[in-house]
């Protein structure tokens, strides 16, 4: 929303900010599930008992006419790829350059396909502190909702179904707090989107208690959130009603062996996992036998050990096929996954999955606000420009340490205003801040990067 309209739905009484709600998500649905969405569902619910030959079939044309696509209209991948012989062949993939974050980052102008005010542009906030402005055409997001969509079907849900939704969205103002309201409603498409922003000890009776009265069949949005509601049903001994909830579908976040158990135990349903990313990473989904597949028509897998080899554990690099406006190309996500021997009996013949270790959840504490996850925090992100990277440190439950990579050539006042006006409204007004400009924000010893180093969880009693 821009700033007249986040002005005029905060000033709104609650019953109108339910309907700016469902009139926002009527023209965003309008833009999603139109055009070529429905060819695409009918094309990903046909192939859903394909043999793995079939697929692998399709992912090599689909994999040769991306390629083809990329060099003909990136200026990055003309220059890249065309010093290559046969880059469109799959049997040459490992003959193409890997792309890390910041490659992608610092040539992302050229790497675009289409120009920005034509496509559908995603504000990744990005978990490992970097910002990145990736730009889909329609088609690109049709495609992924339609993949998105399939894997939910095939547990009962569709749009329209009542649903609790758990997301990065800021819908509240000081009025709903003050009154314990942490849930906005779209009475058309029969959504209620419950904060993320205030998940603290004293508010998460009426997040339960709404819940159960609300009633959902579905749940979806950040596990981390459900998790501490879910946990403080147990600790109080309030009950889930049985047979309420049909699945739990979670997004953003790394699954828990302990966030799966109690998210299942406590609302007495399934929760089916699936796997992409913000920027555009091909789709790994959960069937109903717990397990996990590559989806091949959605891109290419590659498990790459430290030197690059493929191997059943390790690093994932991808080439995503519903990409296009801004081509992902042998992309180094910053995740890592293992492979899984053995097929699966569930009509699924897509490669199994043995586990995603992506990045394990993290979060900072706020007396104020309570637990502020990896998700919101990343999104601090949005609307800022000139920070390459950012890490929080937390060592005690009054200060926040930031350290902040900036770019001294878009770096401005203005985005620190804009970065320190999205992190007061996940932390609140009380917690100290106090900002520090590093040449260089290091590495853990296992070489990766952390956006969060909360120092202090032993302390918090939520």
């Amino acid at each position: 929303m821009g700033n007249l309209r986040e002005n005029i739905y905060n000033k709104s009484p609650h019953f109108i900010q339910n309907l700016i709600v469902s009139l926002y998500n009527i023209l965003a649905y309008r833009k999603r599930y139109s055009g070529k969405y429905n060819e695409f569902i009918k094309h990903y619910y046909k192939n859903k008992d394909l043999t793995l030959d079939e697929l692998k079939k399709i992912q090599t044309t689909k994999y040769r006419d991306f390629i083809n696509y990329a060099i003909e209209n990136s200026e990055y991948y003309n220059k890249t790829l065309n010093q290559i012989e046969s880059p469109e062949s799959i049997d040459n993939i490992r003959e193409l350059p890997i792309i890390d974050k910041e490659t992608l980052r610092n040539n992302i102008q050229d790497v675009y396909t289409i120009p920005k005010n034509t496509g559908i542009i995603s504000k990744t906030g990005g978990t490992t502190g970097k910002s990145l402005e990736v730009v889909y055409t329609e088609d690109d997001v049709k495609e992924r909702f339609a993949i998105l969509d399939t894997f939910r079907n095939n547990f009962g849900y569709k749009l329209g179904k009542k649903t609790a939704w758990f997301s990065g969205k800021n819908l509240l103002n000081s009025k709903n707090i003050n009154k314990n309201r942490f849930w906005k409603t779209d009475y058309i498409y029969n959504v209620r989107y419950y904060s993320t922003f205030h998940i603290h000890s004293k508010y998460l009776k009426y997040y339960l208690g709404n819940l159960i009265k609300y009633k959902p069949l579905y749940m979806v949005g950040f596990p981390s959130t459900m998790y501490e509601v879910a946990k403080y049903g147990l600790a109080n001994n309030i009950d889930f009603p049985i047979n309420t909830i049909k699945a739990i579908f979670p997004t953003a976040e790394t699954i828990t062996d302990e966030i799966r158990e109690v998210l299942e135990n406590y609302f007495k349903t399934n929760l089916y996992n699936q796997y992409a990313s913000s920027e555009g990473a091909p789709f790994i989904i959960e069937c109903i036998n717990k397990n996990l597949h590559l989806e091949l028509q959605s891109g290419v897998f590659e498990v790459l050990d430290e030197n690059n080899t493929p191997s059943n554990k390790g690093r994932l690099v991808a080439t995503a096929f519903n990409t296009h406006g801004t081509p992902l190309i042998r992309y180094d996500i910053g995740d890592q996954i293992e492979l899984k021997e053995g097929t699966c009996n569930c009509g699924n013949n897509n490669p199994l999955v043995k586990e995603v270790l992506g990045r394990i959840s993290d979060f900072i504490y706020s007396e104020e606000m309570g637990k502020i996850n990896l998700g919101n925090v990343s999104n601090c992100l949005k609307g800022v420009k000139g920070i390459v990277k950012f890490q929080i440190q937390q060592d005690s439950i009054q200060h926040l340490l930031i350290l902040i990579e900036k770019d001294e050539n878009e770096y401005t006042s203005k985005y620190e205003n804009i970065f320190l006006q999205n992190l007061r409204e996940r932390v609140g007004e009380i917690i100290q801040i106090k900002i520090e400009y590093i040449e260089e924000i290091p590495v853990e010893k296992s070489g990766k990067f952390r956006l969060i180093k909360n120092n202090i969880k032993n302390k918090i009693l939520i």
